[in-house]
């Protein structure tokens, strides 16, 4: 825990900027979405607020509670909200904050905070304005005082209620349904938002407990270790090329935190942070670190004749495959692109973090001479491997230049080219495709095959993929490219589609083809272009009766109820357990699993980047025991297998 910044934070460090407008009409511009990410967004703003008070020093516990109805409590210990009178407002500075947008105590040199993630001051009135209550008490000056607020105007002021020694602040809110697309929080990604808070913020204890269900989850993080506990939970399926991550800090102007460690991994996974803030997009800290991480890893291969003259340097790519990082940086100003905070912009920033990290992974590799030569191995062979793969690039793109069409063969294409209403439907094996390409709606669905097994991309590198039978009429049908030439804007439809059996063999077809999308074209899944189509697995049918379709067994109990409400026995109904794609005809396939009427397809998206990363790294990767864990403990979620 960082050391108590000494200075008064009373109501005339509240300064207001103005006041609360058009949140309601326009939550968009202030969190984001309405949608379930927007919803979140609400209880990332309040734990802020409290992280806030353990940055500056002076708060050790947060706890966070999903209540029956999905009713949000966030508890802190942290100072409690000024509740003196604000000199501008007239009114109780708590009051303020709640009431008033661009009102907090995070503005300028003379404010309450040291530094903080909430720059805006507009997270605890947007939250208030688009709840459609919220309660307030805070403990402090020896009292407990309370408020609350009903879609973000005042229906009682801040009042004191009784008295306490304690000091902290509880706000409790019921989001508004009129706005939110969903009031559903999602339970695991709060927890994997608040376990991250809890890494970045060394030694603050955060609980999340999620009380809606008759057996409660609850989530318990505390990390004394900090960046150094982060890179080791984040790489704890992985193999390590050494076991202890490689820590930097340098505290000053702007303080710098950062661990890193090289996996056996093909893939880069670089996270960071502004004052606990995650910068999704990244931003001038992560440019410095990348532009020092190259210079550090390219002058000592040189100094010690790793690297020859005649061989030119490491690129970026080479030196960060395998890595896993964490930046996290304390700027007293930061400029952010927008509400949500997802770039950094300080131009000084940059320098600061190149140089302090230059000189320390500089004497860290001096004075590790073994763990330095192990990484250059891998960087060396990652190079060789990049050029192998532009080679394998261009052939790939000389002989699709000679052919009539750069089209996979066995792909049946659609004759619209209007991506938006275009849709690829990438099914398991001949038969199915052909039951397919008959059913299919040719004006704007595609279909293309794939048979035998499938490459494993977490266990290969880019040279591996291009001109791989498997995965290159993938690439060519979509034909945006792939890894950092993947381009979103050229992609030939609006919908990829996965269309696999409903057993094992169609569950490892679904992953291998979601790792390559994650791997090699992650911003198909961030656009929502990725779905599972879901076939059924029961057809009930009986003679002078229209046949019933069930997707699950759940629908199975559910359609047998309705008939012996008409009066109709089980044994009176035949049932057919489909065993897979192709004991569908065309037009079954079509009316159950293709017809966008009555269809269901899952939409694949992509909440937390980590711990899709961390999923994929354990179902994918060469480590048995974790993934046999992983498989004991979701199994009992597992509702269509055959086994």
């Amino acid at each position: 825990m960082e050391e108590k910044f000494e200075h008064d934070y009373n109501a005339e460090q509240i300064q207001v900027l103005e006041g609360l407008e058009a949140v309601r009409k326009r939550p968009g511009m202030y969190i984001g979405s309405v949608s379930v990410r927007g919803l979140h967004h609400l209880v990332y703003e309040i734990v802020d607020n409290s992280v806030d008070e353990a940055l500056a020093g002076y708060c050790k516990n947060i706890h966070v509670k999903i209540e029956p109805g999905n009713i949000i409590t966030v508890e802190d210990d942290g100072r409690g909200i000024p509740v003196d009178i604000h000199p501008k407002t007239k009114i109780s500075a708590a009051e303020t904050v709640y009431t008033v947008l661009h009102a907090g105590g995070k503005f300028g040199g003379d404010s309450g905070y040291k530094v903080s993630g909430g720059l805006h001051g507009v997270g605890s009135s947007v939250v208030n304005a688009l709840s459609e209550w919220t309660e307030v008490t805070i403990q402090r000056d020896g009292g407990i005082y309370q408020m609350r607020f009903e879609k973000g105007k005042t229906v009682q002021s801040l009042t004191r209620i009784g008295d306490s020694e304690k000091t902290g602040t509880t706000v409790r809110f019921f989001a508004d349904g009129s706005i939110f697309e969903t009031l559903q929080y999602e339970y695991e990604v709060l927890e994997n938002r608040l376990r991250e808070v809890a890494f970045l913020t060394k030694g603050l204890h955060i609980v999340i407990e999620d009380l809606r269900e008759e057996t409660p989850k609850k989530g318990d993080f505390c990390y004394e270790g900090g960046l150094v506990s982060f890179v080791e939970y984040l790489n704890k399926n992985k193999e390590k090329l050494h076991q202890k991550p490689i820590y930097i800090e340098k505290e000053g102007e702007f303080p710098v935190e950062i661990a890193l460690q090289y996996t056996t991994n093909y893939s880069e996974n670089i996270y960071t942070f502004v004052n606990n803030v995650n910068t999704i997009e990244g931003g001038t800290h992560l440019e410095g670190f990348k532009r020092a991480l190259t210079k550090a890893f390219n002058d000592y291969a040189k100094s010690k004749n790793i690297l020859k003259e005649k061989d030119g340097n490491l690129l970026g790519d080479d030196i960060r495959e395998g890595i896993t990082a964490v930046i996290s940086v304390k700027v007293k100003d930061p400029q952010f692109e927008g509400q949500t905070k997802t770039k950094l912009g300080n131009s000084e920033v940059t320098g600061i973090v190149q140089s302090i990290v230059n000189e320390s992974l500089s004497a860290f590799l001096e004075e590790n001479p073994n763990i330095a030569k192990g990484i250059l191995e891998k960087c060396v062979s990652a190079a060789r491997a990049r050029e192998a793969a532009r080679k394998a690039r261009e052939l790939v793109r000389r002989k699709n230049a000679l052919e009539t069409t750069t089209l996979p063969g066995k792909l049946a294409d659609c004759s619209s080219k209007n991506p938006d209403e275009c849709e690829v439907y990438i099914v398991e094996g001949d038969s199915a495709g052909g039951s397919a390409k008959q059913g299919r709606d040719r004006r704007f669905q595609a279909i293309l095959p794939l048979w035998g097994k499938m490459l494993n991309v977490e266990k290969s590198r880019a040279d591996k993929i291009y001109g791989n039978d498997k995965l290159n009429p993938v690439i060519l049908a979509i034909g945006a490219g792939i890894g950092n030439d993947f381009d979103i804007t050229k992609i030939r439809y609006g919908k990829v589609i996965i269309m696999a059996d409903a057993d094992v063999d169609g569950a490892h077809i679904r992953t291998l083809l979601l790792t390559f999308f994650f791997r090699y074209m992650r911003p198909l899944i961030e656009n929502g272009n990725v779905y599972l189509a879901q076939p059924p697995l029961y057809k009930l049918s009986k003679k002078g009766m229209e046949d019933i379709y069930c997707y699950t067994d759940e629908d199975l109990a559910k359609a047998f109820k309705e008939l012996e409400e008409r009066g109709i026995s089980r044994d009176q109904v035949g049932i057919q357990r489909y065993k897979g794609l192709g004991e569908m005809n065309p037009e079954q396939l079509w009316e159950t699993t293709m017809n966008p009427e009555g269809r269901i397809l899952i939409k694949v998206t992509m909440n937390d980047a980590m711990a899709a990363d961390e999923t994929f790294s354990l179902l994918m990767g060469d480590d048995v025991g974790p993934r046999k864990k992983f498989i004991e403990e979701n199994a009992k979620y597992v509702r269509n297998l055959d086994v």
